[in-house]
Formats: structure tokens, sequence, C-alpha cells
């Protein structure tokens, strides 16, 4: 990034354009409560950043404190280069971007009324009314009051009462949630990645025997649970690979680094420092920086790093036999 010009804030429209700003840009009177900010690209702001409506044109940018908007977060369609959030991000409405070449990150929560994402990172969760992702990776989980559009994508886990779901959707962890049927494009795979060995890809090494991914038959393994409180009941349905995970006790899934590698993805940049997961095969140390997660995840959504496939089935015999010996 080229050398930034350091910028006091005071005015009521702003135009960042090769900014440094040091200070948090956050109302003082009642008069700024309705200030806009255009990022023009090349700009640093170290502090929380409020604005009515904020819009980036252009990366690079980054955002090292927190970020609120009355009105919307939106990411132009053209925007080129780096756009990152560090902290938390959140609207009273929305947080939109359909920029198709920009590398886009959030290393944190997205909180807001509706949020549109395409080619995004999230390193935590989404919780909105409305989500609809696009060629996204999202750690954490998509919590939706309303309904979830998801497309092409990976994420931990998802809750909504209506789901729609095209193309292929990895989950990172066993189960999901809906309240309606999942309503889905013919054609779409659901892949669970819970079972994968996530550590020994991200190292380059061989995968550990017995792991894998599991495709999911969303249409016929929904297990449906009726809550009641007083006179109102309420069914959800879950989208489960519990029993396999409970069964691949006959495997130790410890040595596969999951729960390391995505709490490093969803701690991110609050980490004091950079962890890793031992060496690769030519000695270099692999280390879990948000940008070679970040890589990783994106590798596995377009193909380029193959895991193998176990069908989920087991036998219970087996199961019975293990237990009896420990």
């Amino acid at each position: 990034m080229k050398e930034l010009k350091e910028i006091r804030i005071s005015e009521a429209h702003l135009h960042l354009k090769d900014n440094l700003v040091r200070s948090s840009i956050l109302p003082e009177k009642s008069s700024e409560l309705g200030r806009n900010i255009s990022i023009l690209g090349d700009t640093v702001i170290e502090g929380a950043t409020y604005a009515y409506k904020l819009e980036i044109e252009q990366g690079d940018v980054s955002f090292r404190g927190a970020v609120f908007t009355q009105l919307e977060l939106f990411i132009n369609t053209s925007a080129k280069g780096n756009i990152e959030f560090l902290k938390s991000v959140g609207s009273a409405n929305n947080v939109v971007s359909r920029a198709l070449e920009c590398n886009l990150s959030f290393y944190s929560d997205i909180n807001a009324k509706k949020v549109t994402l395409t080619n995004a990172f999230v390193a935590g969760s989404i919780y909105a009314d409305e989500i609809s992702i696009q060629n996204c990776v999202v750690i954490g989980g998509l919590f939706a009051t309303q309904s979830l559009e998801i497309i092409n994508s990976i994420a931990g886990t998802f809750n909504s009462p209506s789901v729609k779901a095209e193309d292929k959707v990895f989950l990172l962890l066993p189960s999901a949630f809906s309240i309606e049927k999942v309503m889905f494009a013919p054609g779409t795979k659901f892949i669970n990645l819970s079972l994968a060995d996530l550590g020994s890809l991200f190292k380059g090494a061989p995968q550990a025997e017995g792991s894998g991914m599991i495709e999911m038959d969303i249409e016929n393994d929904e297990a449906k649970t009726t809550l009641s409180s007083g006179d109102s009941n309420r069914t959800i349905r879950s989208y489960t690979i519990v029993g396999k995970v409970l069964a691949a006790d006959l495997i130790d899934t410890e040595k596969f680094n999951n729960h390391f590698l995505l709490s490093a993805a969803g701690l991110s940049s609050q980490l004091l420092k950079v962890y890793d997961l031992g060496v690769d095969a030519s000695g270099n140390r692999v280390e879990l920086t948000p940008k070679n997660i970040k890589a990783f995840f994106f590798e596995i959504l377009t193909g380029k790093r193959e895991i193998c496939t176990i069908d989920g089935k087991f036998n219970l015999s087996e199961v019975v036999s293990k237990l009896s010996n420990t």
C-alpha cells in the first residue's frame, strides 16, 4: 500500500482516498448522525467507524475497529483490491457486496437486518433476518430469523426457518437446522466435512485412514423435533450426521486437528501470536494465519484441494466391540 496521508475527522460528508485515520470516526453531535462515508481506495481506519451509509468504491481498505452503519454498508460491484474488517460489523439495515474481483474478508461476526455477500470470507458468524451468500466461506454459522439462501459455499452450520440451496453446500459441523423443509435446485449437494482430516489437508500430508467427507441426503436424512411451550408447539428439522460422528469413535479424530484449525480461523485477528500445525513435507512451518486459512478453505470450495470420501456407513457390532473394550 502506498504512503497514506493522515486526516482529522470533522466534515459532515467524508470522501477518503490515500488516507490514514488514526482515530475513530464517530458522531460528536446530532448533525453527524447522518454522515455518509465514501472510500475511494487505499485507506486505513484504525478506530471504530460509524456512518449513516458507508460505501466502498475501491480497495485497498482496512477497518481495524468495529464498524456500524444505520442504513447500509455497500461495496461497489466493480471494487478491486483487498477489503478487510478486523472486528465486528453491524448495520441496522443492510450489508451488501456483490463484488467479484475484490478480496473481501470479515474477521469477526456480521450482524444486520439483511446480509448479501459474494466471494467473501467470514471468520465469525452471520446474524440477520435475511441472509444470502454465494461462493463464500463462513467459518461460524448462518443464523437467519426469516430466510437463508446459500449457493456454492462453505459454512460451519445454519439455522433458519426457510432455506434455499444451490450447487454445493459444505458444512463444517455435524448438524444444521431449519423449520420448513429445505428447498434446493436439482443437482445440489450437501457435503459434511466434520470427519474430514482438515489438518493433514492443510499441511499437504496424506489424509488419515477412515477420514473423509460425507455426502448428506438432505431430503431424506432429516430428523423432526417438536418443541412445546405452554399451548404452542414448534417443529424443527435437523439435518445431521451425528450418528456417524458418534460411530467414528472408532477413529482417533483428535489427530485431525480440525477443532484447532477452526478455532484459529474463528479467532483469527484476535490471536496474540501465530500458531502452526507443525511442518510440511519440506520442513517448513505450516502457520495458521488468516490469509493461509482463507486460501485453504477457498481451495476446498473450488475443488483445488481434493478430500477423500467416506460413505458414512458403519457396523454396529464394531461399535459395541469398541465400547466393550474401553
